[in-house]
């Protein structure tokens, strides 16, 4: 029986020293790395290869990795990790709202690369589907789990993989209250350490593709002090 093969992961990074040490770094690691150095390369790259994985540097020749992020997110469902030289707010933030799932600090420390790689493979990947698992409908939005694929109003509603794992999360407990704590358990597999914002940026991506107004969101309802609910009842 032959292995599964290696997770594919694509490098945007323009200095050539930094992205050789760390496709090698990740070949060692067992996973399928290469690189690209300019944003308009890894635009092409990443609709094209389709990598489970892309670790994409902010400032590059040509479009930025903002820019990469916010052109390939609405037809790229792997997860990208960027690279920042700052350490702030701005560009996290920033981020998380075009579509990026985790950051890394410059200068990159090999060992903590790996480990935010490796944590975010473990949330891509989808436990297998049950034959006949059933389809959960929570008034006009459907959550079809064996396909992946959600509607509302009978109109396809495009998710990323974290994005759908967070919705089938709370649509599988629609109408009760979850917690920051138990959602960042159930998605990340880590709990949550009261400061990372990764599920409220998530669940204003989710909120904006359902077309949820956020001031008065009528789906997803946030529940100050505590969480947050799929308004209705599944069936």
């Amino acid at each position: 029986m032959s292995s599964a093969s290696p997770d594919k992961i694509l490098i945007v990074e323009d200095d050539d020293a930094l992205a050789s040490l760390m496709r090698d770094r990740l070949r060692k690691e067992g996973l399928d790395a290469s690189v690209v150095s300019d944003g308009n390369s890894a635009e092409i790259a990443i609709l094209k290869s389709r990598p489970d994985l892309v670790v994409l540097d902010i400032m590059l020749p040509g479009i930025d990795g903002f820019e990469v992020c916010r052109r390939v997110r609405p037809r790229y469902q792997g997860a990208i990790l960027m690279l920042t030289a700052r350490d702030g707010d701005i560009d996290h933030v920033l981020g998380l709202e075009l579509g990026a799932d985790d950051f890394v600090v410059k200068p990159v420390r090999p060992r903590i690369l790996i480990a935010r790689i490796r944590a975010l493979l473990r949330r891509m990947k989808t436990a297998p589907v049950e034959e006949g698992e059933p389809i959960i409908a929570v008034g006009d939005l459907v959550v079809d789990v064996s396909r992946r694929e959600v509607s509302l109003k009978g109109k396809p509603v495009d998710l990323t993989t974290l994005e759908f794992n967070l919705l089938r999360l709370l649509a599988e407990k629609a109408g009760a209250v979850m917690s920051r704590d138990d959602i960042h358990m159930a998605v990340y597999g880590t709990a949550y350490d009261g400061i990372e914002r990764s599920i409220d940026v998530y669940i204003s991506r989710i909120r904006q593709k359902l077309g949820d107004d956020p001031a008065n969101p009528y789906y997803l309802k946030t529940v100050r002090g505590a969480g947050y609910m799929l308004a209705g009842h599944k069936s």
